[in-house]
């Protein structure tokens, strides 16, 4: 059972509420120019490859999760939050309907509690420092405890960004010592929470009586058909699943693979450094990932595949990437067919797109709804029908999954380390969590034209008919 609260805690929130409520009166009437002009300044001191590598590979060292160079690939993500952040307006007017009489001003959120996984200690904070000093909030962190040095040190980089350009430095502040009871109180006092984390992190953010943008757990799913380039395909998907030793809730975790070119694509994923089980290392895979309950084994979370070998008990060569396991059933009670949140993937083999369809939705069913899932095809058709018939959010098409679904520089997704699931994941919203999440806005209506169409164009057939 939790404990409670302390007093020391308590007064340690309130008093970081207040100096957080007081430097956003101090940034209230920055104009657009100045705020982007900060957000530049995050986005330099945050993002530059000196400064993100260092810190990144300390959130590695610090968690003992994930993968040092992969963890620093993610810098790119600053880079694309500030590009987006740039080209849209956040201060006064930012949008004007002449036709409808329609004027939209933007207005802060107010002070945003933002809870850090332990998987993007160096990265949450800036990205979500950009989006907010545009919006002119004031964000909270609360650091992973595994990995709050890491946090720690992101937000002093960024606080001293604030003080060099004579803003108030409190716009950011992180807690020192976090606690569950701490970061349920920090909640329910500030006016906004962005809970990026696990399934109890989003349900305590949804029960704290405040508004809260939360996320789903993954359980990406690829459909690779027959008319797909294998090579590109399978190459993706080692770029997807071993980025950061499959941390992250995008990377593939399911590929569904045509029938037609099963074989060939299973040696391409061979080529690309997978390590395909033999039936006794899947048994043993099985036992070392899930507990007798079900619950994924946290030793084997985003480390390496030698690693979760040796865990399992047998090896493999040095030079294997990722794990690959052949399945053929899917539900609740077979494991593989749900998220692994590590370098493991299960290769299904399906006889055509009808039957490729049923077992999305099957997968779906065990676990990942809302999230987000991929396909490798040419075929228009049946990536439209994929995206109908996916619960999903987001689907990407022949790109590497986790570094395409929360924004990328080849596609038109907005850049964000939040990603909404949406009614289906159990959260208020399906969109990737960026700038307009980050703001209130006030809709000002003048009068215009009566815009009443007749009765006749409303009921249209059903007019005059007899009445019940």
């Amino acid at each position: 059972m939790a404990r409670d609260i302390t007093q020391e805690e308590i007064d340690t929130v309130d008093a970081m509420i207040a100096r957080a409520r007081r430097a956003m009166d101090e940034i209230r009437d920055y104009d657009q120019e100045r705020v982007d002009r900060l957000a530049r300044a995050l986005g330099w001191n945050c993002g530059n490859e000196t400064t993100f590598v260092r810190i990144a590979q300390m959130g590695v060292d610090e968690s003992g999760i994930g993968d040092r160079a992969g963890r620093a690939g993610k810098r790119f993500k600053v880079l694309g939050v500030l590009r987006d952040a740039l080209r849209q307006k956040s201060v006064g007017v930012i949008e004007e309907d002449p036709e409808k009489g329609l004027t939209k001003i933007a207005k802060p959120a107010g002070v945003i509690a933002s809870l850090i996984p332990t998987t993007n200690p160096e990265l949450t904070p800036p990205v979500t420092g950009i989006y907010a000093i545009k919006c002119r909030d004031a964000v909270i962190f609360s650091p992973h405890p595994r990995a709050r040095a890491t946090t720690f040190e992101m937000v002093r980089v960024m606080r001293e960004t604030l003080k060099k350009l004579g803003a108030p430095e409190d716009i950011f502040q992180c807690v020192e010592k976090p606690s569950i009871p701490m970061t349920q109180y920090l909640m329910e006092q500030a006016d906004l929470t962005l809970a990026t984390g696990g399934k109890p992190m989003v349900r305590a953010a949804y029960s704290s009586g405040k508004p809260a943008y939360g996320v789903g757990a993954g359980n990406s799913t690829m459909v690779i058909d027959e008319t797909a380039d294998i090579r590109e395909a399978a190459m993706n998907s080692r770029i997807s699943k071993t980025s950061d030793f499959g941390s992250g809730c995008s990377a593939d975790g399911n590929l569904l693979i045509a029938d037609q070119i099963y074989d060939e694509m299973r040696a391409a994923l061979v080529d690309e450094g997978g390590y395909l089980c033999g039936a006794g290392e899947k048994a043993l895979l099985e036992k070392a990932l899930w507990d007798e309950h079900g619950r994924r084994t946290i030793n084997t979370v985003a480390v390496s595949a030698q690693t979760i070998a040796g865990i399992a008990g047998f090896e493999i060569p040095d030079d294997r990437k990722f794990i690959m396991v052949e399945q053929d059933e899917i539900g609740p009670g077979h494991r593989f067919s749900s998220e692994k949140l590590c370098v493991v993937m299960a290769l299904y083999r399906f006889r055509d797109f009808d039957e490729a369809m049923e077992k999305v939705r099957a997968i779906y069913e065990v676990g990942g709804k809302g999230h987000s899932c991929g396909i490798y095809s040419f075929d228009e058709a049946r990536i439209l029908r994929h995206a109908e018939n996916a619960p999903v959010s987001r689907i990407m098409v022949r790109q590497p999954q986790s570094k395409a679904n929360a924004g990328s520089f080849e596609n038109g997704m907005p850049m964000t380390s939040s990603l909404g699931c949406g009614i289906w994941g159990g959260n208020i919203t399906n969109e990737n969590v960026s700038l307009k999440h980050y703001m209130n806005v006030t809709w000002v209506a003048r009068p215009i034209p009566i815009d009443r169409p007749s009765d006749e164009e409303l009921f249209g057939e059903f007019y005059n008919t007899e009445v019940m």
